[in-house]
């Protein structure tokens, strides 16, 4: 009897998942926590501040450096931890940050010492630098690229913005209620819960092959993001003709071309060039960086504005960012679902218009008592659109590539997160502090006023122009089929 050969058949890949597992709900509950928790973190002692200060002794010159503190690593090492993620481990490294975060906090908490609140600050931005791209890769790759990735990213980008308002509202209740320490101490029992969860829910995942760190790109894209926060924060306090400001922008300048330039020609590039050029990776990132710079200097402009023009206390403008808190998980939640409809480039355009035209009325405020209900507004309306372009911008920034440079890319959306957190206050509170110059007393409410007017309308000018940009190239990318 003969024997027919039988042709093997490739089967066609199975369709990814509509609906989330129950192993899927408890990743996604851990991971997003902790981004939220992380992301509280960045904002939730710009309002404890003044108390901080008074009750450390600390000087009007040398308190910046608390918030200061936090942000140089933060953002100065999150490209480099990404990577150690990829090659050595991304739960490793994640379940590292919160280990370094719960004693960070703890220690920021207990002490009496300004010397040991700037090591605190400083711990917990590392932590972050480490933790954050971690749980963003892990969450990328737990999730197949389609409906639930989405989803997933769409309730990451409202807990990210939505964290941003809650840390600043948390810090006000808690230093009307309690104490600034518990800015700190809240932190502990949350990371003792995920170190505790986290080993039994999350699987290891890395990068397939082992590959040789970039030690030349790490250098100089840490030292040149370093000088690059310094440099803004520098301008932001003591202006644009500081020389050690302008010096440090200069090193980063030259330590980042540096970069680029390693880049190109390196084995095991620590940023591929190849994924820096994907016209949806670069220009996703740019929305990305005005998304976050911008509407978060937006919410540190309306806290000044707040507390110093309209004189109401810290627990009521904290209360405030409630508004915009509730606004961000809506636009989080139904962001998902205008992507699906007309595509995350095109939301992440209209999300950023949003986002610009909502802070158009700000540029006429006064110092009347009756305008905080246009403030809630403002930042009601300003919010939705912020996350819904941050929803759009992690799915653009991320979508169409392999597993296996999922790493790189988050790594670059995180960067950008902390990049815009980080830079985009210290380069609008310089526009604050040249508008309030023109006024003899630059202290005063009037002064104050006027330099908010001006930061305003910066945020809102670039913001514009970023969406015209966006929006260009963009379409003209999608209009080549090998972009």
């Amino acid at each position: 009897m003969a024997v027919l050969a039988e042709t093997p058949l490739v089967a066609d890949p199975p369709p990814a998942p509509t609906r989330l597992s129950g192993q899927h709900k408890l990743i996604l509950a851990l991971l997003l926590g902790t981004q939220f928790m992380l992301t509280v973190d960045f904002s939730i002692l710009n309002v404890a501040l003044p108390d901080l200060g008074a009750d450390l002794a600390f000087s009007k010159a040398n308190l910046q450096w608390v918030a200061t503190a936090f942000a140089l690593p933060a953002a100065g090492f999150t490209l480099l931890f990404g990577r150690f993620g990829d090659l050595f481990g991304r739960r490793r490294l994640f379940l590292g940050g919160m280990v370094l975060l719960a004693a960070a906090s703890l220690l920021g908490g207990l002490t009496d010492s300004q010397q040991l609140i700037i090591v605190a600050r400083v711990l917990q931005g590392l932590a972050t630098a480490m933790a954050t791209p971690a749980a963003l890769s892990l969450l990328t790759t737990a999730f197949p690229e389609g409906a639930l990735r989405d989803k997933a990213l769409g309730l990451n980008g409202a807990l990210l913005s939505g964290g941003f308002t809650v840390g600043a509202l948390l810090g006000g209740v808690l230093t009307d209620v309690l104490t600034w320490r518990w800015a700190f101490l809240l932190n502990v029992p949350i990371a003792l819960l995920v170190l505790f969860v986290a080993p039994a829910v999350i699987k290891e995942s890395r990068t397939p092959e082992q590959v040789k760190l970039d030690i030349p790109g790490a250098v100089t894209v840490t030292g040149g993001l370093l000088a690059l926060t310094y440099g803004f924060t520098a301008a932001g306090s003591s202006g644009w003709g500081d020389p050690v400001a302008l010096g440090s922008l200069l090193v980063a300048a030259l330590l980042l071309t540096a970069f680029y330039l390693i880049e190109r020609k390196a084995v095991a590039p620590l940023a591929s060039v190849r994924i820096l050029n994907r016209p949806s990776v670069k220009w996703g990132n740019i929305g990305g960086f005005l998304a976050f710079g911008m509407e978060t200097a937006v919410v540190f402009m309306m806290t000044l504005y707040l507390q110093e023009v309209l004189h109401y206390s810290a627990m009521a403008t904290g209360l405030a960012f409630a508004v915009p808190g509730v606004a961000a998980v809506l636009a989080g939640l139904g962001a998902p679902k205008l992507i699906g409809r007309f595509g995350s480039r095109n939301v992440l355009v209209g999300g950023l218009l949003v986002q610009a035209v909502a802070n158009l009325p700000l540029l006429f405020l006064g110092a009347e008592k009756g305008w905080f209900a246009l403030v809630l507004a403002v930042l009601g309306v300003g919010f939705y659109g912020n996350v819904t372009a941050i929803v759009a911008f992690n799915v653009t920034a991320t979508s169409g590539l392999p597993n296996e440079e999922q790493g790189l890319a988050t790594g670059l959306t995180t960067l950008t997160q902390q990049i815009g957190f980080t830079l985009g206050i210290p380069l609008l509170s310089s526009m604050v502090a040249l508008g309030a110059s023109g006024h003899q007393d630059t202290g005063s409410a009037a002064a104050l006023l006027d330099g908010i007017q001006l930061g305003v309308g910066v945020d809102v000018a670039l913001t514009a122009v970023g969406v015209a940009l966006i929006a260009y190239f963009l379409r003209r990318a999608a209009r080549q089929p090998s972009a």
